[in-house]
């Protein structure tokens, strides 16, 4: 007896069944990535604008919980060996944009911890990277960041080159963005606050 395919085919898209079956599955999904976009948010602190989840990659988180964290942040090490801050507003709440220019203020003494390195990149809101005319899409330990006076140090964060800052300036993109920052192996400080982005006036 043969097969009559397109027989079945009409059966599976008539049949109520199969198709509240194919419902259900879709509001499974969906609930499940509600509920893990929840926990990360749970588990996620915001300090001056720059959010960080500590408790990533921790043996003992539940499930879920690492369910969570593993969809926000894949395969990244505890806090304590690699730290990932992130941010997409300013201190004051605002919306990065290139738009306006920003500094980034490290007191002396105050620049990232890590015994391996630490770097500071730029990218569009979809995630890649920004480019400036240095040919560079990050500042790191390793960029000759110039110290003010004080031994603080600003990183200014805008569109186009500031005059005569070059070592200090990271390069952003013309709509919004976000920065991450990063510091690696291990973080000496875990209470450590990254510094507000703040918004240079002219």
């Amino acid at each position: 007896m043969s097969l009559n395919v397109s027989g079945v085919l009409a059966w599976v898209a008539g049949s109520g069944a199969v198709q509240g079956l194919i419902i259900g599955a879709t509001f499974a999904y969906l609930t499940t990535v509600l509920i893990l976009d929840a926990v990360a948010r749970a588990e996620t602190t915001t300090v001056h604008g720059w959010s960080a989840i500590r408790r990533v990659g921790q043996p003992g988180n539940g499930v879920l919980v690492r369910a969570a964290l593993q969809k926000a942040l894949p395969v990244v090490n505890v806090f304590e060996e690699a730290a990932y801050w992130t941010a997409t507003r300013d201190g004051s709440g605002k919306r990065l944009s290139g738009e306006h220019a920003y500094r980034l203020h490290f007191p002396a003494g105050q620049l990232p911890p890590g015994d391996a390195f630490w770097s500071l990149t730029a990218t569009d809101t979809v995630g890649y990277l920004v480019t400036g005319p240095t040919g560079r899409s990050s500042v790191d330990d390793h960029s000759g960041l110039v110290k003010n006076a004080d031994g603080s140090v600003d990183v200014l964060l805008q569109s186009r080159q500031p005059p005569g800052a070059a070592p200090n300036w990271l390069a952003t993109p013309p709509g919004r963005f976000k920065l991450m920052l990063r510091a690696y192996l291990p973080v000496a400080d875990a209470d450590y606050e990254v510094p507000p982005v703040v918004e240079v006036r002219s």
